[in-house]
Formats: structure tokens, C-alpha cells, sequence
């Protein structure tokens, strides 16, 4: 499962990324939290944690979705550090 959801992240990042505008809020980019959550805590707890970020990632999202360093961490907090 984890490198079936790893080549499908690599395939996103190859084909459809360089489609879209540079609009990252977060660092490291969703793609990249997602392969990093999926390979460090497994593909259940890394796909829960890659939902929750695009979750936040979404401008409509309360508080504004938040911005800046968001490393992968279990359980999933409320994100609260903003760059200045």
C-alpha cells in the first residue's frame, strides 16, 4: 500500500504539479507531507495525516489554513505558527 500510494504521489508530482501554479502555503509542500507521513508512521496514519493537511491547506478553511513549517506529527494538532 505505501508504494502504491508513494507512485501515485511521484506520478502527481511528474504529470500534474508542473500543470499547476506555485501556491504553497506550507513547507514542506503537501505532496511532499504526504510521502513524508506515509513512509515515517505507515500508509493509514500517513493518509489521515495527508487528509487533514489538505483539509487545512484550503483558503476557505477557519482561521485562514495556516502557513509556514508543518512537518508530519501524530497525533494531527491545529495548526498554529505563522511566519511573520
Amino acid at each position: 500500500m505505501a508504494s502504491s500510494s508513494s507512485k501515485k504521489l511521484n506520478s502527481y508530482k511528474a504529470f500534474i504539479s508542473p500543470l499547476l501554479p506555485p501556491a504553497c502555503r506550507f513547507l514542506p509542500t503537501c505532496s511532499e507531507y504526504s510521502m513524508q507521513a506515509i513512509s515515517e508512521l505507515g500508509p493509514s496514519k500517513g493518509l489521515v495525516l495527508t487528509a487533514w493537511r489538505l483539509i487545512r491547506c484550503n483558503p476557505m478553511h477557519w482561521g485562514g489554513g495556516g502557513r509556514g513549517y508543518d512537518p508530519p506529527r501524530w497525533p494531527p494538532v491545529p495548526y498554529n505558527y505563522h511566519w511573520p
